[in-house]
């Protein structure tokens, strides 16, 4: 049994995401030996060279950096190993090699944005709410040789909210997710906390209730999110369009056409008409734009609202970007376009 600010700790990191554990670990009092980062890249119009937002904080906390093009060279195997850490940690960094996650004697920890072993893959908060979950979580797990599924450490849920986006629910998890972390470096400095395999016939933890006693047939998982993905299938129901949207927002986009470009819709919200029938044939509506049979149906009243028509009802545009045009809500979009 250690005392958790005694351990000498690794950390991993590159985006915001992960800026969030960092510093709960700092404030927390942990012992930070060093901190390992993706290098510097040219970024913008001048080829500015762009710092990682882990780096940023590390050297506002005259943290020491490493920043390893291969982590397989021999040089930045040798620094590490110099460093002696008792534990690594990764938050939003890449895949380790073994010789990187299995060297120091507690292991190497990463906090995944989902309640493992569901949602296993590089895109959890993206898929979570794009399949429509009521709810989400976090995990802090042991690395081990296929990606995401070593032992579950500890694990904390909590509610997706019906209109929420994908941003917003990242935002909340990058700080509950800090929060874990600090928990899950104290029990493991002091022997409390109680490893459970990913492999069994079912998990239930600390965090889930009983409707998340899993079954392996049951997972769903997390893949990169492609252009394809992206793209807007109108033939669905308002509720698959909506979740599609805000499952892509801010980053990457759903996107559509409009007028032969490229039109991101980042919020929306749903209007169900109860209708088997074309939705877009709804006569009440101002303004109707009917394109060829392969475009959607359009409609609005040139001022206030929106809407594209789907399997069961509309879908409202609330916040949109034309290609070419800034990101703005759908009454400043209209006030400057002509269908």
């Amino acid at each position: 049994m250690k005392d958790y600010k005694s351990l000498r700790i690794i950390f991993m990191g590159t985006p915001e995401f992960a800026v969030a554990s960092l510093d709960a670990l700092v404030k927390a009092g942990c012992n930070i030996v060093g901190v390992i980062t993706a290098p510097d890249k040219p970024a913008g119009r001048g080829m500015k060279m762009n710092e990682s937002a882990v780096k940023k904080y590390a050297v506002e906390h005259s943290l020491n950096i490493l920043q390893p093009e291969k982590l397989k060279n021999p040089e930045f195997l040798e620094q590490l190993k110099a460093l002696n850490a008792d534990l690594q940690i990764v938050v939003a960094f890449r895949m380790l090699p073994e010789v990187v996650w299995n060297m120091p004697p507690l292991g190497t920890v990463n906090l995944h944005g989902s309640l493992l072993p569901q949602y296993r893959g590089a895109a959890p908060i993206n898929w979570a709410v794009i399949n429509g979950e009521k709810e989400t979580g976090v995990t802090t797990f042991k690395l081990k040789h296929e990606i995401d599924t070593g032992d579950i450490l500890l694990q904390e849920s909590f509610p997706i909210e019906e209109n929420e986006t994908a941003g917003e629910v990242h935002d909340k998890m990058k700080e509950i997710g800090a929060v874990l972390l600090v928990k899950t470096v104290e029990g493991l400095a002091d022997g409390s906390i109680e490893e459970t395999p990913q492999n069994a016939e079912s998990i239930t933890h600390n965090a889930w209730h009983s409707a998340f006693s899993i079954q392996h047939s049951a997972l769903k998982h997390a893949p990169k999110i492609f252009t394809e993905t992206c793209k807007i299938d109108f033939t669905k129901t308002t509720e698959e369009v909506h979740n599609l949207i805000r499952g892509l927002s801010p980053f990457p986009g759903a996107f559509t056409s409009l007028d032969g470009k490229t039109l991101k819709i980042y919020r929306s919200k749903k209007e169900l008409t109860g209708r088997d029938d074309a939705p877009g044939l709804n006569p009440d509506v101002a303004k109707t734009v009917q394109a060829a049979s392969s475009v959607p149906t359009i409609l609005t009243d040139g001022k206030t609202f929106l809407k594209f028509a789907c399997a069961d009802g509309y879908v409202h545009v609330t916040e949109l970007q034309l290609e070419g045009k800034k990101k703005m809500n759908i009454e400043d979009f209209l006030r400057g376009f002509r269908f």
